[in-house]
């Protein structure tokens, strides 16, 4: 996308450099990497930048809209409301794709958003590796609005520990230490000095909830919350006697799990924007586009593409059984944008807010990108494949 930098970055790139900055990242928590990690970052002009982050700024306005709330009461699945939700989500993410024009000029399209923790962890700790081992440009950062490392910590921290005693602040999560983003929750435990603890290890005593450890019962009074209720209504059978979440605990969630539901595939009907791609509930759609080839079928609420269904047919469309619990998505064609050494890839950047109590809007701290050379961004789209994988954005200040 910046012909000057990318070719520079690849003339500079060697195996060797690669293999030592990947001996150096899997070397924090060997073992606990399972994705793929690309060979390069993705640099964002400036442009491209503003019309992500204008994007960003329209949704906002809209999930700060008195009405957002009762418009999206109808997202939360019945028997999964859980009490105390607060007026905003802690965190928000957001997923570009990046397309091209008819000019050829690299533009944003906006392909699924979240209410819900992402990578803020690793995140951090990822970029400090990568710069030991590549070069940078100067005047490129994968932090926003003038946040360094350090600085973005704090915020972190700040929103997820609060003044609380970080040891009564717990990451929970359905057997943390086997998730495919376990790394991200041993980086947060490390920066933050949270443990990551599995719903089953949660001890109930009236409405208050504890865990133990090292011989002592400690107790909960926040919960940085990264279990998904999807993967917990799969698993219930297996997980034995657990905590009912739709209890009213006396611990603040950060973010209430109720905004998975509120900002997600859910609220993508209900926004009409340049930049994200016309999106309807497939329940109200009375009469199918003849082209059904340009869209995208997606369930609300599964989670790492599970479901999507990219090459739609009519058989598709007939064997939904819940179509209010699904959406029909213009298709949008990354571009083949990024030069490698062997072909060019595509990418799909996420920007990453967080919602500090009194605000009144979120603040852009960071990010994360994902390449692609296969029909998908995603692991299994891509074996067997070179220049993909997990990575940054480094942003055009």
């Amino acid at each position: 996308m910046i012909p000057g930098i990318r070719s520079s970055y690849n003339e500079a790139f060697t195996p060797e450099i690669y293999q030592a900055f990947l001996k150096e990242l899997h070397g924090v928590y060997p073992g606990a990497i399972e994705f793929r990690v690309a060979e390069t970052p993705v640099f964002i002009p400036r442009a491209l930048g503003e019309q992500m982050k204008d994007t960003c700024s329209y949704i906002i306005e809209q999930i700060c809209d008195p009405d957002f709330i009762p418009k999206t009461d109808a997202a939360i699945p019945a028997g999964e409301r859980v009490p105390g939700e607060i007026g905003h989500p802690h965190f928000l993410a957001f997923d570009f794709g990046i397309c091209t024009d008819s000019h050829g000029n690299p533009v944003p399209r906006l392909i699924e958003m979240q209410g819900f923790p992402t990578l803020f962890g690793f995140q951090a700790m990822y970029p400090e590796i990568l710069e030991k081992h590549v070069r940078i440009p100067k005047g490129f950062s994968n932090y926003f609005g003038g946040l360094d490392q350090s600085a973005y910590l704090k915020v972190l921290k700040e929103v997820i520990v609060g003044d609380a005693d970080p040891e009564e602040v717990i990451l929970l999560e359905i057997d943390p230490d086997h998730q495919k983003t376990r790394v991200d929750f041993y980086a947060t435990r490390d920066y933050l000095g949270i443990r990551p603890v599995c719903i089953t290890q949660l001890i109930s005593e009236g409405n208050r909830l504890f865990y133990d450890f090292d011989g002592r019962r400690i107790r909960v009074r926040r919960i940085y919350n990264r279990l998904i209720f999807d993967e917990l209504n799969q698993r219930r059978a297996e997980l034995g006697s657990i905590p009912d979440l739709t209890v009213d605990w006396d611990v603040t969630w950060i973010t209430h799990p109720d905004w998975f539901y509120r900002i997600s595939k859910y609220t993508l009907p209900l926004l009409e924007h340049p930049c994200i791609p016309e999106t309807r509930f497939l329940h109200e759609i009375s009469e199918l586009p003849a082209n059904l080839a340009d869209y995208v079928l997606k369930p609300l609420f599964s989670f790492a593409g599970q479901g999507v269904v990219i090459d739609i047919s009519q058989e598709d469309i007939a064997a939904v059984k819940d179509p209010a619990h699904w959406i029909l998505q213009r298709k949008e064609t990354y571009a083949d944008i990024i030069r490698t050494p062997d072909g060019p890839a595509k990418a799909e950047i996420r920007l990453m807010y967080l919602w500090r109590d009194g605000d009144p809007r979120p603040t852009l701290v960071t990010n994360l990108a994902r390449i692609s050379k296969g029909k998908m961004v995603g692991v299994r789209y891509n074996q067997d494949k070179t220049w993909v994988g997990g990575s940054v954005a480094y942003f055009e200040c």
